[in-house]
């Protein structure tokens, strides 16, 4: 009798059920992607350390990712500026996860703002946030102040690291054009990159003194010089397509070359100046 009691028991016991997690992978860059800590070695490691977990047990529903093999995704990016990380969080919210897996802080964000963001959105839809690095990072508590420096800290080294690679990147393009190498850009009608140092390109430079010729001894105009070369299959522009006669205007005087290229040094300092007060805005919002 004590035998069939003990034995229903057995049969009838429910079995702990597992945490529904969602698998977050990201890389910065398409090189990170293939040689540096790639989204692989990422899934790698955190399915590794779901298994080894016993208490509660781990069961990855879904995997999400930001950035790929062509382009990466910056961990200074918001959460709304992070496809992967916002169907994650869709998850969540819809009761078919109970929280997320990161490999570890620096994949959820490089920027401490943004990690506490991103954090603090998962906690406040009621659900659990884990790193293979370190296990659960476990919600504020007014009681325990340590824990929340010791991952901001986390955080704050992870934003150094990457200000330094940028740093360094940034000094070394600079002492490179200093020395009259190449640093960075598109190179100009005219020269190509070799073996990441600038070189002549003859087929170019032939096509720009033909320009040139039309101009001064037939005293065709710009517009005449565009339409002219965009008749033949010999004269391609700089990226293969059509001449246009800014372009056209552009090669041909040094003078507008300059001051186009002061009209895109303000456009781009212009365009990262409204991205600042847009990310500052939904920075805000989400708080």
């Amino acid at each position: 009798m004590s035998i069939d009691v003990y034995s229903e028991a057995m049969t009838t016991t429910p079995r702990t059920a597992a945490l529904r997690l969602v698998l977050v992978r990201r890389v910065s860059t398409a090189g990170q992607a293939a040689d540096g800590y790639g989204l692989d070695a990422q899934e790698a490691d955190c399915r590794r350390w779901a298994k080894a977990q016993t208490g509660p047990r781990i069961r990855i529903v879904h995997m999400v990712t930001d950035g790929d093999g062509k382009g990466g995704k910056s961990g200074t990016s918001l959460l709304d500026e992070r496809p992967g990380l916002m169907e994650a969080v869709e998850w969540i919210a819809e009761g078919k996860a109970d929280g997320i897996l990161a490999p570890n802080l620096d994949r959820l964000a490089r920027e401490l703002t943004v990690q506490e963001a991103v954090l603090s959105y998962v906690w406040a839809l009621g659900a659990r946030a884990f790193t293979a690095d370190h296990g659960e990072h476990l919600e504020d508590d007014a009681s325990d102040p340590m824990r929340t420096a010791m991952r901001q800290m986390r955080g704050v080294f992870h934003q150094l690291d990457r200000g330094l690679i940028i740093k360094r990147l940034t000094e070394g393009r600079a002492a490179k054009g200093e020395r009259g190498g190449y640093a960075y850009g598109a190179p100009r009608f005219g020269q190509r990159v070799v073996d990441s140092e600038l070189s002549d390109d003859e087929r170019e430079n032939e096509i720009a003194e033909t320009m040139e010729r039309w101009r001064d001894e037939e005293g065709l105009s710009v517009r005449a010089i565009c339409a002219r070369a965009n008749s033949r299959d010999d004269m391609p522009s700089k990226r293969g397509g059509k001449w246009h006669p800014t372009t056209v205007q552009r090669l041909l005087s040094p003078e507008a070359r300059e001051k186009a290229r002061q009209q895109s040094a303000k456009a781009r300092a212009e365009r990262k100046e409204l991205q600042r007060r847009e990310r500052a805005a939904r920075l805000l919002a989400q708080r």
